[in-house]
């Protein structure tokens, strides 16, 4: 066993080099660009919704506020007339790329913390390199990418859009495998 302590370095290496690489894959590579579209009639939606003043949150149109009020006539009316939507609402003014930086480096810590929590349980000092990416990796792969599949399944978010992300949770479990492989105790 090796204490999650001692595994303070690749935690922390393996956090920043996902930040970098998760930084490249959407400012250099740009594949994420397609992920949204623009609602038809943008300006006259957005005037539209701003005279009801919605505060931030999630929302989903149409609204039933129990399963019974879904069999109801006229909110399976609303259903076939649309349009369905979850949505979130954001503050108004700048989004603050600051604060969500900070969030997705500490997220990423997290996960590092679980990586090297299963693999500091199931494997001792001095373990094969291999050994040490494929518990890692797949840690960090559960941390970085199913919980998005939910967004598809359960919401209606695009697979592309979903996938790529998945994806992306890839390539960041294997950038966390890499570094705790070369820097294990």
């Amino acid at each position: 066993m090796v204490p999650v302590t001692a595994l303070w370095l690749p935690i922390l290496v393996s956090a920043v080099l996902v930040f970098i690489v998760s930084s490249l894959i959407h400012m250099v590579l740009k594949y994420h660009k397609s992920d949204y579209g623009q609602v038809p009639g943008e300006d006259a939606v957005m005037a539209s919704l701003r005279s009801h003043a919605i505060p931030p949150g999630d929302y989903v149109m149409p609204y039933a506020s129990d399963p019974k009020e879904m069999q109801t006539p006229e909110y399976q009316e609303k259903q076939r007339q649309g349009p369905q939507m979850v949505v979130t609402v954001l503050p108004n003014g700048p989004i603050s790329m600051g604060s969500s930086l900070a969030q997705w480096f500490g997220l990423s810590l997290v996960i590092g913390v679980f990586a090297a929590y299963v693999a500091g349980r199931a494997l001792g000092p001095g373990a094969d390199y291999m050994e040490v990416f494929r518990f890692t990796g797949t840690t960090a792969l559960a941390g970085y990418s199913l919980g998005l599949l939910q967004a598809s399944i359960w919401m209606g978010k695009s697979w592309a859009t979903t996938m790529k992300s998945v994806f992306d949770g890839l390539i960041y479990a294997l950038v966390t495998a890499g570094v705790f492989g070369w820097l294990w105790p």
